[in-house]
């Protein structure tokens, strides 16, 4: 039996090099583990991530055609779901006999509305996939019965069936390590067109899910409210592995990386100690940023942090249940940028359902004054699986049915949320006037003249100039 996995992109239409400049690139590491789980067990396996390979629709389907998988798997985001649907659609034209599934949040969330709308997808996996993805294996080469795997929704002939929801991994140890070898593409991260990863580079999770409830995030419902790290001789052993296979950039792709502080210390103390020297990427909440904490963070080899600001008002906080006031956000960016990280990375979001202009504005403006490298504004989109979703629902503002698929923002059907457009323009111009302050300019040219790593990405980016103005220019 033959399993091939895809990561669906939604890059229809653009051709390779586009494709290539247009996502933030990251290893698929979700389908990556599902396959190694499978690997481990003779299955034969093979993956695409199709916007890095920037593949269309039809390229795709060739790929499938020439692969001749006995199931096909498709991770899937509200982004990406309809191109899944498309594929599959397609390969069942030509293959009606191969099994099509898909996973990951979109299908979690729209489990039972995907097999009603789009008949060439056989079954949903919702939630965590990879004893799923073995017991299902086991099922269809035995021909078993669908209903005896736990976590999956799948039709029996006019009946959508969803089996009881498969419990959580305990022991993440127990994985084996994703097979990266499996995809060909050479991943990078980039900010505002400036790629700040040039250098061999791919992801790694030390821990799953978040006990933290923001109301706009979806990851509350699909990890049930629970965080579990893998130990940190288990990542420490993933990271040598890393190492020896020429790895020197990588990013904690996790969704609470900082949330237990003596396990952070504990992880960069032993990277330092180990002598593992690779550069890397986390994020962190605000509210948990201790400048010891920060400063094993640097020492160990950070050099980008993200953080999740999101608004300086504290009743726009208070609505999406940050838990975090606008002072821990400044005091968590300066005690990083004393802690020694290279670049420091502020995200926002505005437009919630009552933000005034005002409010967006006062968030712009704290973008400004906190010592932050970029800040990244995002407009506040709702999606299944969110609680903001859910009270839309319930107060019958959302068409459900209409806009289950892709998500929407808040200020294309919210009364009195500031317009999409008017938003577009202000966030748009901010980050213009960001860039273009005097201020701004000298203080990242003196942060460069102190940081070995600015400086090597200064240099590695000046043939990319014109792209980075691009870049920008669409931002702006």
């Amino acid at each position: 039996m033959k399993f091939s996995f895809i990561n669906a992109g939604p890059y229809e239409g653009l051709d390779e090099r586009e494709a290539r400049r247009s996502i933030a690139s990251f290893p698929p590491l979700g389908i990556l583990y599902l396959a190694s789980v499978l690997e481990e067990r003779g299955v034969e396996v093979s993956v695409l991530d199709q916007p890095a390979r920037g593949f269309t629709v039809d390229d795709t389907v060739d790929w499938i055609e020439k692969e001749n998988p006995d199931i096909l798997g498709f991770s899937t985001f509200s982004t990406s779901g309809c191109t899944a649907a498309l594929i599959s659609s397609n390969v069942k034209e030509r293959n009606p006999n191969i099994v099509i599934v898909l996973g990951n949040h979109y299908a979690t969330f729209n489990s039972e509305r995907i097999l009603r709308k789009y008949f060439s997808v056989d079954i949903t996996v919702r939630g965590e996939g990879e004893g799923t993805v073995i017991d299902l294996v086991g099922c269809l080469r035995n021909k078993g019965k669908l209903k005896k795997v736990q976590g999956i929704t799948f039709r029996n002939k006019k009946s959508i069936i969803s089996t009881p929801a498969r419990p959580l991994i305990k022991d993440l140890d127990c994985l084996p390590f994703p097979d990266r070898k499996l995809i060909d593409v050479d991943y990078h991260s980039v900010i505002a067109g400036a790629n700040v990863a040039p250098k061999k580079f791919t992801s790694i999770v030390s821990s799953r899910g978040c006990v933290y409830r923001c109301r706009f995030c979806s990851c509350t419902q699909f990890a049930r409210s629970r965080w579990r790290p893998r130990s940190v001789e288990n990542t420490l052993e993933e990271l040598h592995f890393l190492a020896s296979e020429g790895y020197k950039q990588f990013i904690f792709v996790d969704d609470s990386f900082t949330l237990n502080k003596k396990r952070v210390i504990k992880l960069c103390r032993s990277m330092r100690k180990e002598k593992i020297s690779m550069e890397w990427i986390c994020e962190g909440r605000v509210d948990n940023c201790s400048y010891e904490m920060l400063r094993e963070i640097a020492k160990a080899g950070c050099k980008v942090l993200y953080f999740g600001i999101e608004s300086a008002n504290q009743r726009i906080l208070n609505y999406y249940n940050k838990q975090t006031t606008p002072k821990q956000s400044e005091n968590a960016v300066r005690t990083a940028r004393k802690a020694g990280i290279d670049v420091i990375v502020g995200s926002f979001i505005v437009g919630a359902p009552d933000e005034t202009k005002e409010e967006i504005q006062n968030t712009i403006e704290f973008a400004k004054k906190i010592p932050i490298d970029f800040p990244q504004f995002n407009v506040l989109g709702i999606y299944p699986g969110t609680d903001i979703w859910n009270e839309f629902k319930m107060k019958e503002l959302l068409n459900t049915e209409e806009h289950w698929e892709t998500g929407i923002t808040v200020s294309e059907i919210c009364p009195t949320a500031v317009p999409l457009n008017e938003i577009k323009r202000m966030i748009h111009q901010a980050f213009y006037d960001f860039v273009r302050r005097p201020s701004f300019i000298l203080k990242q040219l003196a942060r460069t003249l102190k940081s070995t790593y600015r400086t090597q990405l200064l240099a590695n980016n000046l043939t990319r100039i014109g792209e980075i103005r691009e870049s920008i220019r669409s931002i702006t």
